[in-house]
C-alpha cells in the first residue's frame, strides 16, 4: 500500500500531506487505484474464460456492473480490488503454467492486505499437488523472497516491526469484536447477545479457549477441506472455486470481520459462472453481500431506512451468506471427487477455466 500511495504522491504532491477528503481531486486520486484494479479484474475474468467468448463477456460484465464492485471501490474508496487483482493475476499465471511468477503475484497479494492470507490455502494445495514437496518449497521461497524485497526499503526504519505492532493493536484492541457489521455466524451471536452493540471476542468459553480462538479452529477445519479438495483435483476450476471458498470460510467463521472482506468471492465465483449451480450460488450470495455492504455503510438516508443493519433482513442476509458458503464448499468437494486428476497430469499446465 505504501508503494501505491507513493505513486499517488508522485502524481499529486498535495497527496503527501492531505489529512481529509475535502478536496475533490484528492478523493478522485485516492479512489483511482481501486477503480483501476476493478478494470483489471474485469479484463482478468474475461481472459480466464477466453475459450468460451460468450461466457467471457457475460462474466466480465457481471463483475464490471456488480453493485459490490462499484460500492467498495468507486464509491467507498476501499482497496479490496487491489489485493484481489494480485490474486487473480497469480491464478492466471498458475493455470497458465508459470508457477514462479504466480508465487510472486501471490506474495504481492498477501502483502497488500492481511485479508489475502486465506488465498494461501488453495494455492499451497495447488503447488503441492502439481509440483510436489520440493517444488512447493521452491515456489514458496519465491513468494517469501517477494515479501522480503517489498520490505527492504523499510527495514532500516523498523517497518516490519511497526507493521506487526499495528496489526496487533487493531486485532487485539480496536477491532477485537465478534463482527464488525459482517453478516456472518458471529453476527448472529452478537445480535442475540449484544442487542445491537458490539461484543468483544476475547471472552473465554472453555478454559483458555476464547471466542476468537473458536473462530480460528472452525475456520482452520473448513480451510483444511478447501486444501484437500484442491489438492485432490488441481484443475483451474477447482483452484478458482477453492480461492472463493477460502475467502468465504474466513468471512463466515472468523471474528473481527468487516462486511467487505468476502469481496474475492464475487470475482472468483464469476470464473465458474458457466456452471448453473455456481451461477445460482453467486447470484444469491451477491444479493445478500450487497445488502450487507449497503446496510453497514448506507450511502443515502433512503437506503439506511430500507436496509437496517439489524432485524429480519439482516438475519435473512446472514443465513443466505452462510448457506452460500456451505454450498460453495459442497460444489468444491464434489468437483474434486469428480475431477480428480491422474498422477500423470500433475505438474502439467492447466487449461483455462
Amino acid at each position: 500500500m505504501v508503494y501505491v500511495w507513493g505513486l499517488l504522491a508522485a502524481v499529486q504532491p498535495a497527496f503527501r500531506t492531505a489529512m481529509d477528503s475535502s478536496d475533490v481531486g484528492i478523493r478522485v486520486l485516492m479512489k483511482l487505484p481501486a477503480v483501476a484494479a476493478d478494470v483489471g479484474l474485469v479484463l482478468g475474468v474475461a481472459y480466464a474464460l477466453r475459450a468460451r467468448p460468450g461466457w467471457a463477456a457475460a462474466a466480465a460484465l457481471a463483475v464490471a456492473l456488480h453493485p459490490a464492485v462499484i460500492d467498495v471501490g468507486a464509491w467507498w474508496g476501499q482497496y479490496e480490488s487491489v489485493y484481489v487483482l494480485a490474486a487473480l493475476v497469480a491464478y492466471l499465471l498458475a493455470v497458465g503454467g508459470r508457477p514462479g511468477w504466480a508465487a510472486v503475484a501471490l506474495g504481492v497479494a498477501v502483502m497488500t492486505k492481511p485479508q489475502a492470507l486465506p488465498f494461501v490455502v488453495p494455492f499451497a494445495a495447488w503447488y503441492l499437488a502439481r509440483y510436489g514437496v520440493r517444488g512447493s518449497f521452491r515456489y514458496g521461497a519465491v513468494g517469501a523472497a517477494t515479501v522480503v524485497v517489498l520490505w527492504l526499503p523499510f527495514v532500516a526504519a523498523g517497518g516490519p516491526v511497526h507493521y506487526l505492532q499495528n496489526l496487533a493493536a487493531y486485532q487485539g484492541g480496536i477491532f477485537a469484536i465478534l463482527s464488525l457489521r459482517a453478516w456472518n455466524a458471529w453476527w448472529l451471536v452478537q445480535d442475540a447477545v449484544g442487542g445491537g452493540s458490539f461484543v468483544g471476542d476475547s471472552a473465554a468459553i472453555a478454559g483458555p479457549i476464547t471466542l476468537r480462538m473458536l473462530g480460528y479452529i472452525v475456520a482452520g477445519l473448513l480451510e483444511a477441506l478447501v486444501f484437500v479438495a484442491v489438492f485432490r483435483a488441481p484443475t483451474a476450476r477447482t483452484l478458482a472455486i477453492g480461492i472463493a471458498a477460502a475467502s468465504l470460510v474466513a468471512f463466515a467463521a472468523l471474528t473481527s470481520m468487516h462486511e467487505r472482506y468476502a469481496f474475492a468471492a464475487v470475482v472468483f465465483l464469476a470464473l465458474a459462472l458457466p456452471d448453473a449451480r455456481v451461477r445460482s450460488i453467486w447470484l444469491a450470495f451477491s444479493v445478500a453481500y450487497v445488502a450487507n455492504l449497503l446496510a453497514a455503510a448506507p450511502p443515502t438516508e433512503a437506503i439506511l431506512a430500507a436496509l437496517p443493519i439489524r432485524g429480519p433482513i439482516a438475519t435473512l442476509g446472514t443465513v443466505t451468506i452462510l448457506a452460500a458458503t456451505a454450498a460453495v464448499l459442497y460444489v468444491l468437494l464434489r468437483a474434486s471427487r469428480r475431477e480428480e486428476t491422474s498422477p500423470a497430469l500433475r505438474g502439467a499446465p492447466a487449461a483455462a477455466t
